[in-house]
Order: structure tokens, then sequence, then C-alpha cells
């Protein structure tokens, strides 16, 4: 799985509005977010934007304006960002896994790619930003980096 800079940009920047959340701290700039974690400020603004329609956070004007969660930290899953910027978890060709069929050999691949997509939504969906700022991550993830493997690439 290829996680975009886009994706992770705005992974990043909610994670801040989290904190900025935990400390009642109002709205953050674009700017704030981008020099608050080295982010390019023109694709910060586009990616915000995308997260405001999907209804993630919620934008104030004005010289004390900004972006603010638009629910708790606890309430928005890692997945719902990836979504929200990239679109569905898994897309086989721009079909989503259970709509592949093939014949022959690859018959039970679609399978297979429901797997995949289970797999994602099983850390993605249950990882909340509250999870990722307090470190206090679901089993599933705990379970799954545990393992030293995890850890190491495959050629």
């Amino acid at each position: 799985m290829d996680i975009s800079a886009r994706t992770e940009y705005a992974v990043r920047a909610m994670l801040l509005l989290a904190q900025a959340a935990s400390r009642d701290a109002g709205p953050v700039s674009v700017d704030g977010l981008a020099t608050a974690q080295s982010l390019p400020r023109k694709f910060l603004e586009a990616i915000a934007a995308d997260l405001r329609a999907a209804g993630l956070v919620t934008s104030t004007r004005g010289a004390r304006g900004g972006y603010a969660l638009a629910r708790p930290a606890e309430d928005i899953a890692l997945g719902d960002v990836f979504r929200a910027v990239d679109g569905p978890l898994a897309e086989v060709r721009g079909l989503r896994p259970h709509e592949t069929a093939y014949d022959g050999v690859a018959e039970h691949l679609p399978t297979v790619w429901v797997a995949v997509r289970a797999a994602l939504r099983a850390v993605l969906d249950e990882t909340s930003l509250a999870d990722v700022l307090s470190g206090d991550l679901p089993t599933t993830v705990r379970d799954l980096t545990a393992d030293p493997e995890a850890w190491m690439n495959r050629a």
C-alpha cells in the first residue's frame, strides 16, 4: 500500500488539530499547521478544503480564525481522514474490491482484495486521532507491530 503525501499531511494536520482541541487552543491557521509540521502551505490549503468538505474540520474566518476538528478526536478514525483526501481505502483499477471478477486462474482473487481492504479497515477504522495522539493504540495495531517482521523490509 502506498500512503500518499496528501494522506500523510492530512493525518499530521489532523493530529495537530486534535492536540489543539485537547488544550482548548481554538482554531489553528494553515500557516500554523504548515509551520508546526514543516508542510507545504499551498498543498495544505487544498487538503484542509477536502477535510472541511468531508465534515472532519470546521473553519473560522478572521484574524483569530483557522481550522478545528468538527467532532472529538476520539470520534475521528484515521480511515475517515484517508477517505476524505484520497478516496476509498482499497481499489483495484478504479473498482471496489468486491466489484472485481476474474475468470480462470484468478477467479478467487476478489476474495484476496476484499481481505486486504478488511485488514486496512481493521487498523485505520479502529484507530482514532486520539489514539495516535496519546500513543494508546488499539490492540490490533499493537499486536501487528509487536512482530519484529512487521518492521523489516521484504525485497
